[in-house]
């Protein structure tokens, strides 16, 4: 038996300046997740006192813990950082959500189960049943535009590539980190995905509801969309000149519950 079947949980949960959400957060996730689950947050020296908070939440729950790192170095270090950390502590599943509430606790057990048939999870708001509420029409253009950009270059069949709601069988991500990444910023979320496929690994979209978040303010920004656009170039081009005989064609499951 896999030992992503019988070893613990994790929730690996990045912040920057989330004080507003991450105790309200973190509180809904664990009432959603097993009661084995741990989670991690991985904080980048927010100024704001996340940092804080989040250390109140671990004296007051066994099962939360917190990485402190000193500098902002984009989401992607941040959380192989965190993939690290759950993984030396002998995960078995990992999961990767935002702490803002734009991605809802309750769809944590429905990731979780999708995960004993496949080897990563995504939370879609693209298949039949998902979607995207408090969005206005150029955010909602935005997003849609670059799920469709990123799919269409790097010639892969998943409809949400650039969401960051997602549940790693452990032998998945191991390899995953072991390789490890060129993207640090939002692009980060493409790139995961992308190598997963291409590895042969089993991928399934389940469909969630995104909203925007209500408190703090958003990570996004002009730049951070030009660098994921570029960055899905570069790892089609990566691809195209490094391709093996051993990829192996990737498995989707898209699932409507």
């Amino acid at each position: 038996m896999p030992e992503s079947d019988t070893a613990p949980a994790w929730l690996v949960l990045p912040t920057y300046n989330e004080a507003e959400n991450v105790e309200a957060f973190v509180e809904a996730a664990r009432a959603k997740l097993p009661a084995s689950a741990q989670v991690l947050i991985v904080d980048d020296g927010s100024p704001d006192g996340t940092g804080e908070v989040a250390e109140r939440l671990a004296e007051r729950h066994d099962n939360v813990s917190v990485l402190h790192r000193q500098v902002k170095e984009g989401l992607g270090p941040a959380y192989i950082a965190g993939f690290r950390r759950a993984l030396a502590a002998g995960a078995g599943l990992v999961l990767e959500m935002d702490s803002d509430f734009s991605h809802d606790p309750a769809y944590l057990p429905r990731l979780l189960e999708a995960a004993r048939r496949a080897d990563v999870v995504l939370g879609s708001r693209y298949v039949a049943g998902g979607g995207v509420e408090n969005w206005g029409l150029c955010r909602r253009a935005l997003s849609r535009g670059g799920s469709w950009y990123a799919r269409t270059v790097l010639g892969v069949p998943v409809r949400d590539l650039t969401g960051g709601f997602k549940c790693f069988r452990r032998e998945l991500l191991e390899r995953l980190v072991r390789e490890g990444f060129e993207t640090a910023g939002f692009g980060f979320q493409v790139e995961v995905t992308y190598r997963s496929l291409r590895s042969g690994a089993t991928v399934r979209e389940v469909p969630i509801r995104f909203r925007d978040r209500e408190a703090g303010e958003s990570k996004m920004s002009s730049r951070i969309v030009i660098e994921a656009l570029w960055r899905v170039v570069e790892l089609r081009l990566r691809a195209a000149r490094f391709q093996t005989p051993t990829v192996r064609p990737a498995r989707m499951r898209s699932t409507a519950f």
